[in-house]
């Protein structure tokens, strides 16, 4: 964007000249020397982030900048010489603004659905390539017993290409969009008002410009950029979704299906290698029945290779213990630490309909998922060797 520009006007009225004059002097005023000169102060300062008074970060913009760009005035910025002007839209509202809140009906309070809720977004310059959505609040209704999300669903569409439907408890996630040219993107959250549940959503959506440090690669539908860190599925949780399978009497998955999506660590200076852990003993339930989970076999109820054939996790030339591994796929309800150095370090996920969801109660039932929770898995980046 370009700075803003504040004039100040300090009016100085200086009056020079060679002698003083009294009412007797018969030089006149056309004759003296001196003269009048006002003084200008150019002040300048950078449209950059903001912390609004209202919880919402924002741009710093004059007053009449906020005003002309619909904004509201949060604070002060740049030493009280601009306000923090922040962008909060709802339901069938355009934008071209950084660090605009995408926020449900009536937002503090929750939502209890039945429309089709959009934004349109415009990219903010010429060389803005890509959105960053932060989930800060996320909480739709549970996708089907299959992981199909058919109520409630954040859907994204107009983008350079095509993002997965998301649904369920989502607060903290985030993911990449990157623009199809000078196109909008439109970030709509479709809601079934039949089906009762106090939604609620507040996405803050920065624009990134094609040059920036903070692009996401190509085909990263999120990208990490500290050392170490947690990676966590959609709709993750600890407890199993509540809505039952059709005659079936056991929970349904809470992990959302038909995703196949890229996980991207940005590769540190220095680090030339990437280690994948559990979080803890229940954090991997991807496929098969969890509710078999012993969290003292551990690496017993890990599944790799050919068996994880509808939903997975994809380790590039893994190695445990020294040990490289035959294949890149991971499944099952426990996860084996495994390491890799092969960049850049990306972890993908896919997610597919369960292949048995529709056979009989026995005996191939005990293959079929049962209470599915999705994964969180600690990253730890591995220093090259001296």
């Amino acid at each position: 964007m370009l700075g803003a520009l504040l004039i100040v006007v300090i009016a100085a009225l200086t009056l020079i000249s060679g002698e003083n004059s009294s009412p007797m002097d018969n030089t006149t005023l056309q004759q003296r020397s001196g003269r009048f000169f006002p003084l200008f102060s150019i002040v300048r300062f950078a449209n950059s982030e903001c912390s609004g008074t209202n919880a919402f970060n924002g741009t710093c913009f004059t007053r009449k900048e906020c005003a002309n760009y619909g904004g509201s005035i949060a604070g002060t910025c740049a030493n009280k010489l601009g306000v923090c002007c922040t962008f909060r839209k709802e339901c069938g509202t355009i934008t071209n603004s950084n660090n605009t809140y995408f926020v449900n009906p009536n937002y503090y309070s929750s939502y209890q659905g039945g429309e089709r809720c959009m934004i349109t977004v415009y990219p903010c310059t010429t060389d803005i390539c890509q959105l960053r959505l932060d989930f800060l609040e996320f909480s739709l209704s549970q996708p089907n017993a299959s992981g199909v999300c058919d109520n409630d669903f954040l859907l994204i569409a107009g983008a350079a290409r095509t993002y997965p439907r998301i649904c369920g408890e989502n607060a903290g996630q985030h993911v990449y969009v990157e623009f199809n040219g000078a196109n909008p993107i439109i970030i709509s959250i479709d809601t079934n008002v039949d089906y009762s549940f106090a939604r609620k959503w507040n996405l803050r959506i920065q624009q990134i410009g094609c040059d920036s440090p903070w692009q996401a690669p190509n085909g990263c539908l999120q990208y990490y950029n500290m050392i170490s860190g947690t990676v966590t599925s959609f709709n993750y949780g600890t407890t199993t979704n509540p809505r039952l399978p059709l005659n079936f009497p056991f929970p349904g998955t809470r992990q959302i299906q038909n995703l196949n999506y890229g996980v991207c660590i940005d590769v540190a200076l220095g680090y030339c290698g990437i280690e994948w852990s559990q979080l803890d003993s229940n954090s991997f339930s991807i496929s098969g029945d969890s509710g078999n989970i012993d969290s003292a076999a551990g690496i017993d109820s890990s599944v790799s290779g050919a068996e994880c054939d509808h939903n997975y996790v994809i380790i590039p030339n893994p190695f445990a213990d020294g040990i490289r591994y035959t294949t890149d796929r991971f499944c099952g309800n426990a996860f084996q630490t495994k390491t890799s150095s092969t960049t850049p370090f990306v972890l993908t996920v896919v997610t597919n309909p369960d292949p048995n969801e529709n056979a009989p109660s026995s005996p191939i039932a005990i293959q079929r998922d049962i209470g599915n929770r999705g994964f969180t898995l600690k990253y730890r980046q591995i220093t090259c060797a001296v």
